[in-house]
């Protein structure tokens, strides 16, 4: 018996050793063998976490009219080592790609050692179908978003734009990002080695929408004061202009024109001076526009009466060494009259007889020299000079406009306060719900003096007359400025502004035009800007119902 149980003995530990060789063997073969096999096989079930595109939030104007929207697109990829190598397949896929085949195979070539490219990105769904509907081999589909601007060029460079992922890239897009970019969803998908779904496994977590931006822009009016601002930089063939039109009761922007302008819709062929805009991050001398302000920071301090004369001849004088001039003697004129002559020399005059620095502190109550707080990316103070060892002649330059630098809405700003019994607003691009207090910074009653003398200027046979609006009475002032360069003022080049107010018995809109560098025989304000704030203005009053205030319905 005990022969006989050895023999079975062996037997069994020879089963186990040969099945321990096999299972060695196996194991040999899995991990070298058949290693690229199976390393396949799990690439081909895979479990992946897929992101779910998040909606924008728009952006309206007041009125809820739609000016930046997202719409649903398609983005189509490529493993570029599933593409056929096939001619023909490649051929019909670049032409319904809009590519040369050539191209293709470039673009082809450069991602080979790769699994991921991009073949045109945010095609409308139907485009992308097209080529879908090819049955193309290693092609697949990527849902999307792009933004659309309905106004164009309208609204360009106050909305900005967003990149190719949707993302705020200038203007309000880029100010307002975490607000209207949504939260991107995530989903488990069990997807196999071609990218292609074959299960939806679980929902992770659910896309979240942007939030909507209500601005206080009115379209109505944005269209109205783009058509004309670009008009007259044709016209004149200027440089460039803009247009700022604040509520007088609340401070929103109902208008912000620029020119030039772009397409943010299709932006090729795009001129870079388009991009900036430019009544909130471009400063510069006002010039003569300033001299109401200035004017009231006088009457406030009670030492400059109402009744003043002030003797400008011979129509020049020398302060400092410097010789500031008038267009031509005016002799003795009133407080009115030195505003509606617009007399440097009575400017300077009135401002020289007054011991404290009361321009600038006016200048800066008024929100000048400081960031108007919108929030808008890149917008700028401007300055005004520290009043160290100030001469007499910056004393004066600053009354009469120079010397200092402002945006178009900071200037629309501060002249809110003249159209508000002495409150100034400050500017704000979103709509509010309530009208703001503003800020106390001219007395009610100097306020309305200037107020009326604005009214004055503004009469026919003044160097304004070409900014009244039929209907209604309409405070303003006038400002012709030469432009700088690295070397100093230049000779033949300048901006036109006017600053005007409406109506005057209860002032609504408060208005800013700058056209830059007008050509030709017209330069000065009241022949270039005057005109357009009346077509701007005179359309406005009426989209808004205001009654007029004509004191001659016939004017």
């Amino acid at each position: 018996m005990a022969p006989l149980g050895g023999v079975r003995y062996g037997l069994i530990l020879l089963l186990v050793v040969i099945g321990l060789g096999l299972l060695a063997g196996r194991i040999v073969i899995l991990h070298v063998v058949d290693r690229p096999f199976l390393q396949g096989q799990g690439d081909a079930r895979t479990l992946r976490t897929d992101t779910i595109p998040a909606h924008r939030g728009m952006i309206t104007d007041r009125n809820g009219e739609p000016l930046a929207i997202s719409t649903p697109v398609v983005t189509l990829w490529a493993n570029p080592q599933d593409l056929p190598a096939d001619d023909i397949q490649r051929l019909m896929l670049a032409r319904a790609l809009g590519m040369e085949l050539d191209a293709l195979n470039e673009r082809i070539g450069r991602y080979s050692e790769r699994e991921f490219m991009y073949l045109r990105r945010q095609m409308t769904p139907e485009a992308a179908q097209r080529v879908l509907g090819l049955r193309i081999p290693g092609v697949y589909a990527q849902d999307e978003y792009k933004r659309y601007y309905p106004a164009g060029e309208v609204t360009a460079q106050l909305l900005g734009v967003t990149n190719v992922d949707d993302a705020g890239q200038e203007g309000l897009e880029l100010a307002y990002q975490p607000h209207l970019a949504g939260t991107p969803g995530q989903r488990r998908v069990l997807k196999d080695r071609r990218g292609r779904l074959v299960r939806d496994l679980q929902l992770l977590r659910e896309a979240r929408p942007g939030g909507d931006l209500t601005l206080s822009i009115d379209q109505r009016l944005q269209y109205m004061a783009y058509r004309e601002l670009k008009a007259v930089v044709a016209e004149h063939e200027a440089d460039g202009g803009v247009v700022v039109m604040m509520d007088a009761r609340t401070g929103e922007v109902l208008a912000m024109a620029n020119q030039p302008s772009y397409n943010p819709n299709n932006r090729a062929g795009l001129d870079p001076r388009g991009l900036r805009n430019q009544a909130i991050v471009d400063v510069y001398e006002p010039g003569s526009v300033m001299k109401p302000l200035a004017m009231a920071a006088m009457l406030q301090t009670g030492d400059v009466p109402l009744d003043t004369v002030v003797d400008t001849s011979p129509g020049w004088m020398v302060i400092d060494r410097f010789t500031i001039k008038d267009i031509r003697n005016y002799g003795k004129l009133t407080l009115s009259g030195i505003l509606e002559k617009s007399s440097n020399i009575g400017m300077s005059k009135l401002v020289l007889r007054l011991e404290d620095p009361v321009v600038p502190a006016i200048y800066r109550a008024l929100g000048l020299g400081q960031s108007p707080g919108t929030g808008f990316p890149g917008e700028a103070t401007g300055s005004i000079p520290a009043p160290v060892r100030w001469s007499s002649s910056q004393w004066a330059a600053l009354s009469y406009g120079y010397g200092l630098s402002v945006s178009a809405l900071q200037l629309a700003s501060a002249f809110t306060a003249i159209a508000n019994d002495g409150r100034r607003l400050p500017p704000s691009l979103l709509k509010l719900g309530q009208s703001p207090a503003g800020e106390p910074v001219i007395d009610p009653g100097v306020a309305r003096q200037i107020l009326g003398m604005m009214d004055q200027v503004v009469e026919p046979g003044t160097g304004a007359r070409q900014a009244l609006v039929p209907g209604y009475r309409v405070a303003g002032k006038t400002g012709t400025v030469r432009k700088t360069d690295a070397g100093g003022y230049q000779e033949k080049a300048y901006r036109s502004l006017f600053v005007g107010i409406a109506p005057v018995s209860d002032p609504r809109i408060v208005t800013v035009v700058m056209i830059d560098h007008p050509r030709g025989e017209e330069y000065y304000g009241g022949a270039v800007a005057a005109p357009v704030f009346s077509r701007v203005a005179g359309n406005a009053l009426r989209l808004l119902d205001v009654p007029p205030d004509a004191r001659d319905p016939e004017s």
